[in-house]
């Protein structure tokens, strides 16, 4: 079946909001005006990187909130950014950047997650700060991370309460001591490393390629190139259903198609190119070989179409026009506008060029989105959108044609195959985590032991892990947690009755119970000393007759023994052979080498995984340890 079936899930989404500092020069006056005009400067001032921002699902935006259950009135907003996490983190840096324009203002941002922010600097946070007692308390204010302390035990602070504070605590608190609150040098370089490059940052997100499309989609996206997104989303979410338009193209018959440029962001552009699909042979959008030297630019277009043509199936042709209005009437246009220029919004375009008109046509769209919007009026729906641009905005095919002829080179894609080491180093850069000196390739594999794989597989073992689960070291280099085996073995002591002196060995003979003390006060000591010994002499044959059984199958061939071994003396695996042979038979059963065993599994888990992320490269590397490429190629089982 074609298409990818939706499935309910909560979308990725961040939260953010804006409050006043508290002002009694302001109380008297009404909160919801002036927030509005908030708004409104906030949404103009940062036109200029908001406009031609590509967002995955939901831009920007912000609306008053009124006070409800103790929180005060303030400006809200919400943006699903779902596979695009860069988009939380844009929105991260314009929040910054609006605290720091407006020193009045104090921000606080979550996701589905909680507090990501206290989560990416997590290595520098101090102990008393965890998930139970960190709600409102991390601020943005004058640009700077804010994180209200917890008073210690042994100090009273008037203005710190013992519990979370509450908004209104928050803000006061902020007001009266902003220096107290700051947060810590390693937790602001933490959220500052993470967005870092921004706005410079956007452009090299973003990826042209060459589409051969409809030329109304060309039209419409040279007015709206946002609804991009928007189409990429309905044809990488489509069904059954929303195949059933795209049986026979209504709205962007496949012979009006041109070639043109497509700025996408790379997340959208990995979505769409990833996709693997057959249109219908009804649509009339068939594809050239894959040897064609534009097979691309038709499967991106091909697909593209699909998305803008499930768009507009889901809206009436005939849909009312009344949310139309002329955005150019409101007395707000005028300054919005000049705040353009003042930016360098319309870099240095002559003004009536066509490319002018182009920025002019999104900065329109963008004032009636998020500034001039009533209140009551219901935002068009995509669709909606793509067919008012197509039945108010003509367009001339040919002119369209003529700069198709003539399109700028399209980005290099290389991006989407990266190397592992290039991955790594792209991950250690997002964490600011750096190797001390970079390896060659050659000089890895040269060094590389593979005992290492099955002493740090051992070390991981042997450490102590709490209820929390186990705890990874943090650099390869530090030492690994001690354990106190006295203390361990005291407990079983008490539960017990007995000290073992020493337990490294898993077969206990009749000697180690010599070992045992006997000069313990319990009266019982003697009756639960024969009855252990007596469940682990059971226990002992009845491991021997496994053993005898196993020996007589197939079971056995499917681990290394000893004796495979090349490089070892003959004498090694007939070291225990006294032990082994059981005299029920000729059957002789061979030592499991167990660390050869767990490093050809690790290696066989490690080589599944095709240079992808897996459980194998995943634990290894949080040990310290780094596993060449397979250079070999050995059909397995062939060792």
């Amino acid at each position: 079946m074609e298409g990818n079936m939706k499935l309910a899930m909560v979308e990725d989404a961040v939260e953010y909001h804006l409050f006043l500092i508290p002002d009694k020069a302001r109380d008297t006056d009404e909160p919801k005006e002036i927030l509005q005009k908030y708004i409104e400067r906030i949404m103009t001032q940062f036109a200029p990187i908001l406009v031609p921002y590509i967002w995955q699902n939901q831009p920007f935006n912000l609306k008053y909130k009124p006070a409800k259950g103790g929180v005060p009135a303030h400006m809200y907003g919400m943006t699903k950014f779902g596979d695009n996490i860069e988009d939380e983190w844009f929105i991260v840096y314009v929040i910054k950047q609006i605290t720091k324009a407006f020193p009045e203002l104090v921000a606080r941002i979550e996701d589905n997650d909680g507090e990501f922010l206290l989560i990416e600097a997590a290595d520098f946070l101090p102990k008393w700060l965890d998930p139970d007692n960190s709600a409102n308390r991390v601020f943005f204010h004058h640009g700077e991370l804010c994180i209200i302390p917890v008073p210690r035990k042994s100090e009273r602070i008037p203005w710190l309460p013992t519990t979370p504070p509450t908004i209104q605590q928050a803000l006061d608190i902020i007001s009266a001591h902003p220096e107290a609150v700051l947060a810590s040098e390693p937790i602001q370089a933490a959220v500052d490393r993470r967005i870092r490059g921004y706005p410079e940052k956007i452009e090299a997100s973003l990826h042209r390629a060459h589409c051969f499309l409809p030329a109304g989609i060309v039209a419409v996206l040279k007015q709206r190139p946002r609804l991009v997104s928007a189409a990429v989303q309905a044809f990488y979410l489509r069904d059954p259903i929303d195949l059933r338009a795209c049986r026979v193209f209504k709205t962007f018959l496949p012979e009006t198609r041109i070639m043109a440029s497509v700025t996408f962001t790379k997340c959208l552009y990995a979505q769409l190119l990833q996709q693997k699909f057959v249109p219908d042979r009804r649509s009339g959008y068939g594809l050239p070989p894959p040897s064609h030297p534009q097979f691309r630019a038709h499967e991106l277009g091909m697909k593209l179409a699909h998305g803008f043509e499930i768009l507009c199936s889901k809206c009436s042709p005939h849909f009312s026009d009344s949310r139309k209005s002329l955005v150019t009437a409101s007395p707000l246009w005028a300054s919005f506008l000049e705040s353009l220029k003042r930016n360098d919004y319309f870099k240095g375009l002559i003004e009536g060029s066509a490319q002018y008109q182009e920025r002019l046509e999104m900065a329109k769209n963008y004032f009636q989105l998020s500034i001039h919007r009533p209140e009551s009026s219901v935002a068009m729906s995509p669709g909606e959108e793509i067919l008012t641009v197509l039945q108010t905005l003509p367009f001339d095919v040919e002119e369209l044609k003529k700069e198709g002829a003539a399109l700028p080179p399209e980005d290099d894609d290389q991006w989407l195959d990266l190397s592992p080491d290039q991955l790594d180093q792209l991950l250690q850069d997002t964490t600011g985590r750096k190797e001390s000196q970079p390896i060659s390739q050659k000089e890895e594999q040269k060094n590389y032991d593979v005992a290492q794989v099955s002493d740090s597989m051992k070390a991981f073992i042997s450490k102590v892990s709490t209820h929390k689960g186990a705890e990874l070291p943090r650099d390869p280099s530090e030492a690994p947690i001690t354990f106190d085996a006295d203390s361990f073995l005291n407990y079983f002591d008490k539960i017990l009755g007995t000290k073992s002196q020493e337990s490294d060995s898993d077969d206990l003979d009749e000697d180690d119970f010599e070992c045992l003390d006997s000069d313990d006060d319990l009266d019982f000591e003697t009756q639960d000393s024969e009855s252990l010994k007596g469940a682990l002499g059971s226990l002992k044959s009845y491991m021997a007759q496994m053993d005898q059984e196993l020996a007589h199958t197939s079971m056995g061939k499917s681990f290394s023994t000893r004796k495979q071994m090349k490089d070892l003396p003959s004498q090694t695996a007939n070291d225990n052979s006294d032990e082994e042979d059981s005299g029920a038979g000729d059957c002789v059963v061979e030592t499991v080498d167990v660390d050869l065993n767990l490093v050809s599994n690790v290696l066989e888990s490690y080589s599944s995984q095709a240079g992808l992320a897996g459980p194998a490269s995943n634990l290894l590397h949080s040990m310290g340890v780094r596993l060449p490429d397979n250079a070999d190629h050995i059909p397995q089982g062939s060792q």
